[in-house]
């Protein structure tokens, strides 16, 4: 008894052929879009040598911890950062942004008076920042890392 449905129309054969063609279009069409996207970069250029410096990183960082005070403030409405570093202290203040690499800024610090040094950011472009700072106080070593929005 036929119903009407004509079976040699389609077979295994030529789904299985649909199916395979289908995925390698599919398969394609992603790499063609992935090798095309602009603003993929690596963390930092010499990604490697850092790693092998990691571990004098966190011991910076614990020494920043043991302050017991917040060395990095951001002030969102005046779109200015604040360092509350003691007078004498020479440092490196790293504006990291990590969709675009051009924008990255090194800023050298040194602080010439007490109380708290800004930098401001208004040439910044909006968007998200880490902010690191390295500095060196009372011959020890300390490194900090904020994350904001401008």
């Amino acid at each position: 008894m036929n119903l009407g449905f004509n079976y040699e129309i389609m077979n295994w054969g030529k789904g299985i052929l649909f199916t395979i063609i289908g995925f390698v279009v599919l398969i394609m069409t992603m790499v063609v879009i992935s090798v095309r996207m602009d603003g993929i970069e690596l963390v930092t250029e010499n990604y490697y040598e850092e790693e092998i410096k990691y571990q004098d990183r966190i011991d910076e960082s614990n020494s920043a911890i043991e302050l017991e005070r917040e060395v990095i403030f951001y002030n969102s409405q005046t779109n200015v950062i604040e360092l509350d570093l003691p007078k004498g202290t020479i440092g490196a203040l790293h504006l990291f942004r990590p969709s675009d690499s051009s924008l990255d800024q090194k800023i050298n610090v040194k602080v010439t008076h007490s109380g708290k040094t800004q930098v401001p950011l208004k040439e910044l472009k909006s968007g998200y920042w880490k902010v690191q700072l390295s500095w060196s106080e009372n011959g020890i070593g300390h490194y900090r890392e904020k994350k904001i929005t401008i």
